[in-house]
């Protein structure tokens, strides 16, 4: 039973979680250069907030110390409250944009292109179990007051965190190219054509300024203009399905229905490989620590976990809904036409308007406006990410505005160059965002595989820790798009991979990206220590008889 309380978010027994080891902390030491640029030199860990930074969750008439005991004893869960919910509203939303970046809108209009509605059924499953990795994330960071990068650094050794981090920097820079390169699109199309790629990308660069002079007026100011960003998307998708009126009944039957043929394995496949992005976990997990939580206050933690987990609920309802409503435009519009197998970001904007056509407000600019706003608040929530994965694996404490620069950087370079190259050719634009689908896909057991890990451990969590059944839920929710991402990599690769010494090079690369993976799966468990106390023993033996 005391596995289900935690399973549920409740605490199991009166213990708290384990503090940080402060001894091993004292033991970090910054150089004189990260010293001279950093925000404080008092203290030597990295912070997601400050605490002058993180908003106040508690209001008048909250219980006192003795009915807290009181909720704790009897295991019950805290009086709900609207005002409360509203406190703790932010987080989720700001995650939730992760699922509505250029490359799921992309995979949202060549699924609905290809398969028409039949793949809405995997759309729903696969936000779904989105969801509940966002919980797990939200949960490790409320109950230990740190973040997945954080608690990776102190959980595994130099070489594998090295190796974690690169990986999360990898997959943040290829999503952020991504985003870069939609939100350049859409000024394109805004200004008629006259803005090429490459000035699109220089003032989608611009933003991370923009992103630093809002959050200088606070946490909440800065979640208010992504509730807008997030408006200004649903409104213009909304718009886009009014206008081109898809079949209601065709839609509750696509997501009641389940259906799955040979022709539409390889949209399958990206619908739900663009859903769980690596470094919106590692987001999700610092971002929940934007509230005033005491994490050795089981109530207070409880009490988190419960309007975190309405919230996120409630969050993705609404890109669940933005997805459904551009694979219904692109069904509608192009499925069983020639422009079906050759459609995406950089001429669907034109196919919208050839076949829908204009009307007080041409279709065109509402799918450039939709865009826009998925860009600009895509590449802001990857800067804010690149912030966490850097400071937490690091232990970097920089101004805000280096962190912000180096982030951009990773970024905005390769994606100028980029830009330069394929303002020219459409079709090898498809080819560039297929690598970078690939290259996020192999990062997703970078992020699942260390949040599983560290929620399933009672020295992290405390008695928030998962239980069994959440255990086995959790780890077969992260198994799938593992196989499936595996799929599309070996069909990628196989059909891309040609000659002896590629093949070779790509067998040793998959070699030891398995191994690598078995060892995050197996690392922490008893088998390492049975199989070391196994072979101490065989040596002992062979030893005598020898």
């Amino acid at each position: 039973m005391a596995a289900d309380h935690a399973a549920a978010g409740e605490p199991a027994a009166s213990t708290s979680p384990a503090a940080p080891d402060a001894e091993a902390r004292a033991l970090l030491r910054r150089s004189s250069f990260i010293s001279a640029i950093s925000d404080d030199n008092e203290g030597l860990e990295e912070r997601a907030f400050e605490p002058a930074e993180k908003v106040i969750v508690s209001i008048s008439g909250d219980p006192d110390a003795d009915a807290e005991r009181l909720f704790a004893s009897g295991g019950r869960a805290p009086p709900f409250s609207w005002r409360k919910l509203w406190l703790f509203t932010g987080p989720g939303f700001l995650m939730s944009i992760a699922f509505v970046d250029p490359g799921n809108l992309e995979g949202d209009l060549q699924a609905g292109a290809t398969a028409s509605g039949t793949l809405l059924w995997l759309l729903f499953w696969a936000t779904a179990m989105g969801l509940l990795v966002q919980l797990l994330a939200a949960r490790l960071g409320v109950a230990t007051g740190r973040h997945l990068a954080e608690l990776c650094r102190d959980e595994y050794p130099d070489w594998a965190r090295r190796v974690l981090w690169l990986m999360a920097e990898v997959s943040m820079v290829s999503a952020d190219i991504q985003e870069v390169i939609g939100s350049a699109i859409a000024i394109k199309i805004l200004s008629r054509g006259f803005l090429p790629l490459w000035v699109g990308v220089v003032i989608t660069a611009l933003d991370c300024f923009i992103f630093l002079s809002l959050e200088n007026y606070g946490v909440r100011k800065l979640e208010a203009v992504f509730a807008v960003l997030i408006t200004t998307m649903a409104c213009s998708f909304a718009w886009m399905f009014a206008e081109t009126k898809p079949s209601g009944k065709d839609l509750i039957i696509g997501i009641l229905v389940p259906k799955l043929s040979s022709r539409t394995v390889k949209q399958a496949v990206g619908l739900v490989g663009c859903v769980i992005t690596p470094h919106n976990v590692f987001l999700h997990s610092a971002l929940v620590q934007s509230r005033k939580i005491d994490p050795h206050k089981e109530y207070e933690v409880c009490e988190a976990l419960r309007y975190y987990s309405i919230e996120s609920t409630m969050a993705l309802v609404v890109p669940f809904m933005i997805n459904l409503f551009v694979t219904a435009v692109f069904a509608k519009g192009f499925y069983g036409t020639k422009e079906a197998d050759n459609i995406g970001l950089e001429n669907a904007g034109k196919y919208l308007q050839e076949k829908f056509g204009g009307g007080f407000f041409p279709i065109l600019y509402i799918w450039g406006v939709g865009l826009l706003a998925a860009g600009t608040s895509s590449t802001i929530t990857g800067t804010y990410a690149g912030q966490f994965i850097m400071g937490g694996f690091l232990n970097w404490r920089l101004k805000k505005w280096i962190r912000a620069l180096i982030t951009r950087s990773f970024a905005i370079v390769p994606t100028i160059i980029v830009a330069l190259y394929f303002n020219t050719s459409e079709s090898a634009l498809d080819v560039l965002n297929e690598w970078l689908n690939v290259l996020q896909s192999i990062q997703i057991p970078f992020a699942l595989i260390p949040l599983i890990t560290l929620v399933s451990k009672e020295q992290v969590m405390g008695v928030f820790k998962i239980g069994p059944r959440m255990k086995i839920a959790t780890w077969t929710v992260a198994s799938v798009p593992i196989i499936i991402n595996s799929y599309m990599l070996l069909d990628f690769f196989s059909s891309e991979m040609e000659g002896v010494l590629s093949i070779s090079i790509l067998c040793v690369a998959v070699v030891a990206y398995a191994m690598f993976i078995l060892y995050l799966i197996f690392r922490g468990t008893e088998f390492p220590d049975r199989f070391a106390v196994g072979v101490h023993k065989n040596s002992l033996t062979w030893r005598k008889t020898g």
